[in-house]
């Protein structure tokens, strides 16, 4: 087969991309590398058994924790253009906050590759942490409306932590501000909903259930409530799925063992499968 003339990979020379205006050179230049902080990043794995797999744990928690810092940052921003009456701009980043749960789905497949003979290499290793003290994954919890405050005290030991889960938890949730953006469309949202104990944990209410319903009857009257409606439906799909796998993980690598934490295990994960961050839209689709 003969190569066409011009084609930078014909003949026997090697292309080069530099003849093409590729920046070649970066001495006193930001490249690529210095922009991401790559070496910071990539020396961040001190495995502290040298068991093979240690490297594959680190490495997926570590990522996961990256996509929660995205998790975070749009969370806020959707939170904010809500409050601000922007909610059509919201539905991009809650768009995104779902993707980046499914991102957080397949992961899970990874780690699904290391056996339970696999992970007693270096169990010991991991002293008391576990995944379950993560405070950017509580502060998602705490944004989308899910507040327990027991799940403080994990993080107690760091002032800067708990500023941070304290400030959120004086913040409306993501859900407080949906019923916000209710109230302002209309719809009769009761004022003891919009004047609640922020800190409180949701408890499902009847009324907001039945504010819901008035749009799902009649969604071209209420489009983008019912747009948004259907956004937190999709993010929290992809958020229960990971809950989901993050249950069958845990099963597969260690049974019924209890958690390095502390907690109870395969037992505390399937009870947080049980939590519903927005319960209204999900129980008023039994009444339509």
């Amino acid at each position: 087969m003969t190569t066409p003339t011009g084609c930078p990979f014909s003949g026997t020379t090697a292309y080069d991309p530099a003849q093409d205006g590729a920046e070649m050179s970066f001495d006193g230049r930001m490249s690529y590398g210095d922009y991401l902080q790559i070496d910071r990043i990539l020396t961040s794995q001190h495995l502290l058994t040298g068991a093979h797999d240690e490297m594959l744990f680190i490495i997926q928690h570590q990522t996961s924790e990256l996509w929660m810092r995205l998790a975070i940052h749009e969370l806020d921003a959707a939170r904010r253009a809500i409050a601000e009456g922007r909610a059509r701009e919201a539905f991009k980043m809650l768009a995104r906050i779902a993707r980046i749960f499914e991102q957080l789905n397949s992961a899970w497949d990874v780690l699904r590759t290391m056996t339970p003979a696999d992970y007693t290499t270096f169990r010991e290793g991991l002293g008391q942490s576990s995944g379950f003290q993560s405070w950017q994954y509580r502060l998602i919890e705490y944004a989308v409306g899910n507040r327990n405050l027991a799940m403080l005290r994990p993080h107690a030991h760091r002032a800067d932590l708990t500023a941070k889960l304290e400030a959120e938890l004086a913040r409306p949730s993501l859900y407080d501000e949906a019923l916000r953006h209710l109230a302002r469309a209309g719809l009769p949202v009761p004022d003891a909903v919009l004047t609640r104990d922020l800190r409180a944990p949701w408890v499902e209410n009847d009324a907001v259930r039945e504010v819901w319903a008035t749009v799902y009857r009649d969604p071209t009257r209420h489009w983008e409530v019912y747009e948004l409606a259907e956004k937190l439906v999709d993010f929290e799909d992809y958020f229960r799925r990971w809950r989901f796998n993050h249950v069958t993980t845990v099963e597969r690598v260690i049974g019924f063992k209890r958690g390095t934490g502390g907690t109870s295990g395969v037992q505390y994960l399937r009870r947080m499968l049980e939590v519903q961050l927005f319960p209204e839209l999900w129980s008023l689709r039994t009444s339509l």
